[in-house]
């Protein structure tokens, strides 16, 4: 088995991605790797954060700034820390969720990153994508799809 030193799982703050971070928790303590957890997040004011609350309904959470992002990651790492992982670090990036993923997985030398399987058998989804199947093409290394639904 490959021995991993450094583990990055997404957070948005939904229970699904809890779970997700819980897992990989598991799985740093078990390697005694670094946890990195990031939380994407993209920042609107005004009308245009208005629609887009009023389109995304419980989702909104993850268009309204960095603030709920540290509230999330804050909630994460408790997680993580429960869960046996000792080594934990967080991160909030301005930026779309797939994009960010990568670029803190390349950035912290990352040997796998978790994501939770949200949305990868919905419509939406198969039609656009999903941070899940987005991240198992594009990341370029071990990813692990958590079943959290």
């Amino acid at each position: 088995m490959v021995a991993y030193r450094t583990v990055v799982v997404g957070t948005d703050g939904s229970e699904s991605s809890f779970a997700a971070v819980e897992s990989a928790a598991r799985l740093a303590a078990a390697c005694a790797a670094e946890l990195v957890i990031a939380c994407a997040f993209v920042p609107l004011r005004g009308v245009e954060l208005s629609v887009a609350q009023d389109q995304l309904g419980a989702e909104a959470y993850q268009v309204v700034g960095s603030a709920p992002a540290e509230d999330t990651l804050r909630s994460a790492t408790d997680r993580a820390r429960a869960a046996g992982a000792e080594d934990v670090r967080s991160v909030a990036v301005q930026d779309e969720p797939v994009a960010a993923l990568v670029r803190i997985a390349q950035e912290c030398a990352a040997d796998l990153v978790v994501v939770g399987n949200r949305g990868l058998r919905s419509l939406a989804g198969r039609i656009l994508g999903s941070v899940p199947a987005d991240i198992a093409r594009k990341a370029g290394l071990d990813v692990l799809i958590v079943h959290t639904t």
